[in-house]
């Protein structure tokens, strides 16, 4: 039974550790006001960015950002007070968007002293303004030059630097761990962070591409450019499934088809449409929609969504897309998803499915965990009581046997000496109707007046026999059929002591079955005379 103890942690640690991550980005350049976010959809909502000197190696944030930088935790939580507050930290040279390299930020981690300053900076900008962790956006790494093995002490000190604070720390990451030239120190990432969210989208653009593609695809049967690919190669490099976060993906990107005709993913395209990079929001998508009665198709072997409105071709994720993506990471055992990014959604129309698919399929999963439990202790309990049960059963049937094994002395008749003693099983012997058996044998023969021939030799005293009759007439007056004329145990005593001046005839036993007797015919007793030198007494029982 010491096992049910483990199996209750067992079902409160799977409790604790199903805690599903519903993360999203709010990007301070994206003139969404902070109090318009409906924070009751996330659990973690992340502030980007702030960035890094590349001088002084210490975190700072823009001068156009600090104003709603400061406010967004306080703000987030106005709506949810349990959502939890991050702060994103841009790791590539410049400000987002204008570069993709990280050599600045490799260059910091390369010297002890610089990482010190980088790591005071951003603890003391997250506790000014209320953010309760740190999250490194470090999705370009693989495209920079330089040493990746300087991030293990990076990571190793920033994490030891957060737990003096109680800070969460997440690592926003490339779809993929690895390129043909480097790749993440995962072993560190593993150790260090609280999760990855990996940024399944933009693997391609209308910007560097002139087919239509797939910009966030859970799947492509052509190329291993995937989320699914990429998934698996984290875990496979050694990062639980448990600390991947899957990236959302809020816009779209939008192809000039070369033949409108032709539509399909990979058609011709010229190049990009409707805004300068091709990039489109998904609350934008929706409106373009809308305004030309269009719907959006959705294909399942990619897991993404389109429309074509005239020349135009839009690749996003619409509400099948996404729904379908959260019911993904909960069957790979992911922790949750991120969004990039919150302000582009529409009406919260992806965020309530997200929400939705991911409660439905938490709760599906937990009440497996808790059946299988369940049914785990009823099969547990049984085994322990079958096992009890055998040991019981096993420890009767050992006494039963040394209880028989042990009476050595007992006596053993042979058909011959029962048959003999029973007058050939006479009826007039059987058990229970005046038949054989001690009790009425007693009675036979004390009404026959040789009672002493049933007294155990070794207790013939020729001097006190009447004491042996007596107690033997007391016995038989013990055994009457009738309740009523048996004495009690007050009167026994008295007979045995001769306090009585003559005792009652004992009639037939109980159990008898033979008729009543004259009870006058009784055989002669003979007088019992006891000898006493002393005082030569004539001794009657009285």
């Amino acid at each position: 039974m010491a096992i049910l103890p483990l199996v209750i942690l067992f079902i409160l640690n799977t409790s604790r550790a199903q805690t599903w991550i519903k993360a999203g980005y709010w990007y301070t350049g994206s003139e969404f006001p902070v109090p318009n976010i409906n924070s009751a959809l996330f659990t973690h909502l992340i502030c980007a960015f702030a960035y890094i000197n590349p001088s002084t190696h210490e975190l700072f944030l823009k001068d156009s950002d600090e104003p709603y930088v400061s406010t967004f935790a306080s703000t987030v939580k106005t709506t949810n007070p349990s959502v939890i507050p991050l702060l994103s930290i841009w790791t590539q040279n410049g400000y987002y968007g204008n570069n993709e390299s990280s050599s600045n930020f490799l260059k910091m981690a390369e010297n002890p002293s610089y990482r010190k300053r980088f790591i005071e900076s951003s603890l003391k900008v997250a506790r000014l303004h209320g953010f309760k962790g740190l999250d490194l956006y470090v999705t370009t790494l693989l495209s920079t030059k330089g040493n990746m093995t300087n991030l293990r002490p990076l990571f190793d000190e920033l994490r030891v630097a957060v737990d003096t604070q109680n800070l969460t720390l997440t690592m926003g990451s490339h779809y993929s761990p690895e390129n043909d030239r480097l790749s993440y120190p995962v072993d560190s990432v593993r150790r260090n962070f609280d999760w990855v969210h990996v940024r399944s989208y933009d693997y391609y653009t209308s910007l560097n591409t002139n087919i239509t593609a797939a910009h966030s695809a859970l799947y492509d049967p052509s190329t291993k450019v995937s989320t699914d690919y990429g998934i698996n190669e984290w875990i496979k490099r050694g990062l639980p499934a448990r600390k991947i976060v899957l990236g959302l993906a809020y816009h779209g990107y939008a192809w000039t088809l070369v033949d409108p005709k032709d539509s399909g993913i990979g058609a011709p395209a010229k190049g990009v449409a409707i805004t300068r990079d091709g990039s489109v929001s998904y609350e934008y998508i929706k409106k373009y929609m809308r305004s030309y009665g269009v719907n959006s198709v959705y294909n399942n072997t990619y897991v993404i969504n389109s429309c074509v409105i005239g020349t135009f071709w839009i690749g996003f994720d619409d509400v099948e897309a996404i729904r379908t993506k959260v019911a993904y990471a909960k069957k790979k055992g992911l922790l949750g998803y991120n969004v990039w990014q919150v302000p582009n959604d529409c009406k919260w129309e992806l965020s309530k499915v997200a929400a939705e698919e991911g409660k439905y399929s938490h709760h599906k999963r937990f009440l497996v965990i808790t059946l299988c439990t369940i049914c785990f202790i009823i099969v547990l309990l049984g085994c322990i009581m079958g096992y009890l049960r055998r040991k019981i059963t096993s420890k009767v049937k050992q006494m039963t046997h040394k209880g028989k094994s042990s009476n050595h002395n007992q006596e053993v008749l042979s058909f011959d000496d029962i048959r003999e003693a029973t007058n050939s099983f006479s009826e007039v012997n059987k058990l229970g109707e005046g038949g054989y058996g001690p009790v009425y044998k007693a009675y036979v023969l004390w009404k026959q007046g040789i009672g002493m021939e049933f007294i155990d030799p070794t207790l013939d005293d020729t001097f006190s026999r009447y004491k042996l009759i007596s107690c033997m007439q007391v016995a038989l007056l013990c055994v009457e059929e009738n309740w009523a004329q048996r004495p009690s145990m007050l009167e026994v005593s008295a007979m045995l002591r001769n306090e009585y001046a003559s005792m009652p005839m004992p009639r037939r036993p109980a159990f008898s079955t033979n008729k009543y007797e004259d009870e006058k015919n009784f055989g002669a007793i003979d007088e019992v005379y006891s000898v006493d030198i002393a005082t030569i007494s004539h001794l009657l029982p009285r």
